[in-house]
């Protein structure tokens, strides 16, 4: 084939190309695939005898300044705690003194988390054991959750880490998003707490019903940060200067739920 021939199919093939590469593109990326809870795992929320307190924690949203301000840098900022400093702040509008300069140190804060993994282990602490020993009966004998006495379950960070309640709560903001489900680093399973559904065990046999409270793993990346306001004549911004990152695990155990496990024996 002449040279003069190839030239002329050149424009063809990129066509072909770049319209392969743009069909390629235009399928939307999978989507996260919602976190999957066993069918041995039970909410206790109207059955438990001890109230927990919510712990649903809803994002806080910056303010005008507080937008305008977290517009001046490209560091994320996500602790409540500082957005609610800056909420509660304000900058007078009036145009300040000609060459007037002032740097405010606002603290060095955990600015936000990452995370890299959420994983649960519904096992992650028995709380009760209900025995129901049939082996001289002649009847199925029918046994039922009830809970013996108080447990309280707690989760934690896995390492020591500066402003560690400011990390807990940006931790359990993501965590609760991924999974959705009420989470909380300290939950209670009170005394009498009791379930409606049967357990039947035949004659001559026993079994052992454990209840377990579950909890969520996550696993991420913290980032610490020195922040400073800034005013210079009219003008005012943020800047975040020796910022680091962490990485950083916790337990967060699931509040009000239980997984329940039947174990029969001869």
């Amino acid at each position: 084939m002449r040279k003069s021939d190839d030239m002329k199919k050149m424009p063809r093939i990129m066509f072909v190309v770049l319209l392969s590469l743009s069909f390629l593109y235009s399928f939307p990326a999978e989507a996260a695939k919602p976190f999957k809870v066993p069918s041995s795992v039970a909410s206790i929320s109207k059955e438990n005898t001890y109230p927990n307190a919510s712990q649903d924690q809803p994002l806080l949203q910056p303010s005008e300044l507080t937008a305008e301000l977290f517009k001046t840098t490209s560091v994320p900022i996500e602790n409540t705690h500082l957005i609610k400093m800056l909420n509660e702040s304000s900058i007078s509008g009036t145009p300040l003194a000609v060459g007037y300069r002032a740097t405010i140190f606002l603290g060095r804060w955990a600015l936000s988390y990452d995370s890299n993994e959420t994983v649960a282990n519904w096992e992650y602490k028995k709380v009760n054991t209900n025995h129901i020993d049939n082996r001289g009966g002649n009847k199925t004998a029918i046994g039922k959750y009830v809970q013996k006495q108080q447990v309280k379950v707690s989760g934690g960070l896995t390492a020591k880490v500066p402003n560690p309640e400011d990390v807990k709560t940006l931790m359990m903001q993501k965590a609760i998003q991924k999974t959705k489900l009420p989470l909380a680093f300290d939950t209670v399973i009170g005394a009498g707490t009791k379930r409606d559904q049967s357990y039947h065990v035949s004659p001559k046999k026993a079994a052992s019903l454990h209840a377990y409270a579950p909890a969520i793993n996550e696993k991420g990346k913290i980032t610490y940060g020195e922040v400073y306001l800034v005013l210079k004549g009219n003008k005012r911004k943020l800047v975040v200067k020796n910022v680091t990152s962490q990485g950083i695990g916790a337990w967060i155990p699931v509040q009000d739920h239980l997984t329940f496990g039947f174990q029969g024996m001869n």
